[in-house]
Formats: structure tokens, C-alpha cells, sequence
């Protein structure tokens, strides 16, 4: 009952800030699917270009609960969603192997950068070495936003410090402040505090109030981002749509869907590169 009740209220979110996809009125209204997703796929856009595609084809709307991977995850973990679609290999994996997801596949790719004032306090612009970036922006204790949300981005921002050797608990006071939002208020945030700022290529792209933030860090092969999905396991939660999860994780992986995410582009530039191998998926 807990599970049936979780879910309605999960459907409410959905409907408040997700997308419903629908390929017209004659469709059935139960033929639909909850996907548990990331902010970075909501905000970037991806979603409103790749989703019709999808629903046109098979007549499957797909509610989008974006939330951070930490809590798509556990969306996913207590039977809310019908499929699982984040950033972050380790988790990933992990609930994998715990028996909450069954079949997950590499969907796509991009980059992580940091974001920074153009007058460049910690003097990191155009480094491509993200560990020193790191040391430099703490040691000048130069302003850094950042999500502490427990999402994927948020997870390799850690890996990335700890790998620099610095606690930002207790080596941040004053300089490292923590926004527990998504990425898109997070920049909002660097953007007024003129603050550093860790974030996946493809919402920076889309993201409009830049101020004086420019990309000071790429290029490092630490910043490499990788989408996976997955669907939740009916053997832990019977209500979960099987055929129709399927069907989803099925066309985000076949050559149709990879050519969809590979043609979504902000002025000319491709947010996505698709893992999409011939013979393999398709």
C-alpha cells in the first residue's frame, strides 16, 4: 500500500515538472511510464527533443521525475518509477547488484567543466588539469557553488576533491557554499555569488543567465560523464511496467534513439554523444 501510495504522489511531481508525451487522443490513458531521471537530462532540454519521438512510436507517454541521480536512485529503489536514467556508473552499479535494476545499458556521453568569473580569482582559465584547478581555487579560497544535492554531478565533484586531497567540510568555511538544488539554480547561484561552479556540459549549453560566469576548466579526461538506464526490477516491485519500461530502455539504446540524442544541438553544438556500437544495439 505504502508503494501504490508513493507512486500517486510521485505521478503529482510528474505532472508538475515533467513532461506528458502524448501521439494523440485515442491513446490508451494507462500507457504510460514514470521515468526517474536527472536534472541535467530535464534541463538541458534532451528530453523535450528526443521524447515525441518516442511516444510516436510506440504511443507511450513518459512522465520525466527529474531529480538528482542520489535521488532518482532511490526512486527507483522503492518501486516509484518504471525505469531508471542517470549519471553515475558507481551508484549505478551498486544498485544493480543490490537487485533493484535489471538491464543496464550506456545510453550516452558528455563532459563535466568548471564555470567561473571571467576575472578569474584562482587563476585556473584554460587549465585542462582539474586536480590543480581544484588546489588553486582552495588554497585562494576563491567562491565555489555547489550542488550538494547527492546527484551524479555532485558525486564526481567529490571524487574530484578527495582525489586534490582536500575535505571541503572543513578546509570550505567561507569559500565553499552548498546549495542542496539542482544545476540550474546552482549556476544561478555562482552566477550572482560570481562563484565557481561544477557542472555537466549539457545544462551549462542550455543555461541562459550566465552573467560573468565562462567555462575556466575542460578538457581533463576526469571530467567524463556517462549516462546509463536501466529498468527497475519487477521481481522487487510487481507494478512495474514491464513491456513499456522495456520498450523505452529498447529505443533510448537502439540506433533511432542514439541518432535522437546525437541531433539535439544548441546553436550548432551537440550537448550528447551517443554510445550507440553497430551490431550491438541494434
Amino acid at each position: 500500500m505504502n508503494h501504490i501510495l508513493n507512486r500517486r504522489h510521485l505521478l503529482g511531481l510528474a505532472t508538475g515538472i515533467a513532461l506528458t508525451l502524448s501521439s494523440g487522443l485515442s491513446l490508451a490513458q494507462d500507457k504510460f511510464i514514470i521515468v526517474a531521471s536527472t536534472t541535467s537530462t530535464e534541463q538541458s532540454g534532451l528530453f523535450g527533443h528526443i521524447l515525441p519521438a518516442f511516444t510516436k512510436k510506440t504511443g507511450i507517454q513518459v512522465r520525466v521525475v527529474a531529480q538528482g541521480t542520489g535521488q532518482a536512485l532511490k526512486t527507483g529503489e522503492k518501486g516509484d518509477a518504471d525505469v531508471v536514467f542517470v549519471h553515475d556508473p558507481v551508484a549505478e552499479q551498486k544498485f544493480v547488484d543490490a537487485g533493484f535494476g535489471v538491464d543496464r545499458r550506456l545510453v550516452m556521453y558528455n563532459d563535466f567543466v568548471i564555470v567561473g568569473p571571467k576575472s578569474d580569482p584562482a587563476k585556473v582559465g584554460g587549465s585542462k588539469d582539474v586536480i590543480a584547478a581544484y588546489k588553486k581555487i582552495a588554497t585562494s579560497k576563491a567562491p565555489f557553488a555547489s550542488r550538494g544535492d547527492s546527484s551524479g554531478t555532485h558525486a564526481a565533484e567529490l571524487r574530484i576533491w578527495k582525489e586534490a586531497d582536500i575535505d571541503v567540510k572543513t578546509a570550505g568555511t567561507g569559500w565553499y557554499r552548498e546549495t542542496g538544488s539542482g544545476m540550474g539554480p546552482t549556476l544561478n547561484t555562482a552566477a550572482a555569488m560570481n562563484a565557481y561552479a561544477f557542472t555537466d556540459r549539457g545544462t551549462w549549453l542550455s543555461f541562459k543567465n550566465r552573467g560573468d560566469l565562462v567555462i575556466s576548466v575542460q578538457g581533463d579526461v576526469k571530467l567524463f560523464n556517462q549516462y546509463g538506464v536501466m529498468l527497475v526490477n519487477p521481481a522487487k516491485h510487481a507494478h512495474v511496467k514491464v513491456a513499456e519500461g522495456k520498450a523505452f530502455v529498447d529505443w533510448i539504446t537502439s540506433k533511432e534513439g542514439q541518432d535522437a540524442i546525437a541531433a539535439y544541438k544548441i546553436e550548432g553544438e551537440q550537448l550528447f554523444f551517443p554510445n550507440y556500437k553497430p551490431g550491438v544495439n541494434s
